[in-house]
């Protein structure tokens, strides 16, 4: 009952701060376009007003863009080098974003003001930092070794063995089962360092690690139902993005519209994982407090 209570909880609240959504829309927005826009020009530049354009209508053809001469390998040397950059950038603004959410989702948060939720984003910068490093080496470390190991392994046999296939598959689905006590461990750290104020990233990794295994009948539960609604989510998106083939600019900006509407969505999911895993925390520490009150009315 307190699983559905906490995701009723963790949607109200999601919605709550559908500003800060909106905010966090925006800044990504804003560094996918430091990449997209300098590769569209280079792209036009070096196809110019050939028909080589109507290849890539139906998909990527990479031996049309690796014939686009040697300003374009150059160009693309930079696009990968800034690419970096962004994925550096984009890893550090997660985390100071993901600080302001996780404070505006407690239960004594009225409304959400901006001002309130960037001062929360600076203050909790340095915590949520370490935590969303430590779990970032965790989930590297769980991929590598469940299914990069796995899969070279499959690479170097005959393709005809269907036992590597099946530890494969069995390997997939055990990184997926411990993935979602990786991201458990991460958002019980994060509430738990928003509501104790002072930055102590390994007192609240260590917290997080406890109520992660500690209260695993009742969390895991809510992060499986949380995983499949996200996934399910993420195929359609899929989907639907992957059958539009637009072929005028007005199709192309009406696709563009929807992607950016569908990973607003995907956020305002992201929130109500957030939102959940925080009324969780403070369900179960109010069933804590009175069941001691009670023992010690006895």
């Amino acid at each position: 009952m307190k699983i559905f209570n906490a995701l009723d909880t963790g949607m109200v609240r999601s919605l709550k701060v559908w500003k800060g959504i909106l905010i966090t829309w925006f800044i990504y927005l804003s560094l996918a376009s430091t990449v997209a826009l300098p590769l569209k020009a280079v792209l036009k530049e070096g196809l110019g007003k050939s028909t080589i354009a109507e290849r890539l209508v139906t998909g990527i053809d990479m031996d049309v863009l690796t014939d686009l001469g040697p300003g374009f390998r150059n160009e693309l040397h930079y696009f990968y080098s800034g690419l970096l950059i962004i994925i550096l950038i984009g890893f550090l603004t997660n985390a100071f974003l993901t600080g302001g959410f996780f404070d505006s989702m407690k239960g004594t948060s009225q409304r959400f003001v901006p001002a309130e939720f960037f001062g929360s984003c600076a203050r909790n910068f340095f915590p949520f930092t370490l935590i969303t490093l430590v779990t970032g080496i965790m989930f590297l470390f769980l991929a590598f070794l469940l299914i990069a190991l796995p899969l070279s392994s499959l690479l170097s046999r005959s393709s005809t063995e269907w036992v590597p296939l099946l530890i494969v598959k069995i390997s997939i689905l055990v990184f997926i089962l411990l993935y979602m006590i990786i991201v458990l461990v991460a958002d019980y750290a994060r509430a738990w360092q928003v509501m104790n104020g002072k930055a102590s990233p390994f007192r609240a990794l260590g917290f997080g690690f406890k109520t992660a295994f500690c209260k695993l009948r009742s969390t895991y539960p809510l992060m499986l139902i949380l995983w499949i609604g996200n996934t399910f989510f993420l195929v359609l998106s899929y989907l639907l993005i992957g059958r539009l083939k637009p072929a005028t600019g007005i199709g192309v900006f009406m696709l563009f519209v929807l992607s950016q509407l569908l990973f607003f969505t995907r956020l305002l999911l992201k929130c109500w994982r957030y939102g959940s895993v925080t009324a969780l925390k403070e369900i179960n520490e109010q069933l804590f407090r009175a069941d001691k009150q009670q023992d010690a009315n006895q």
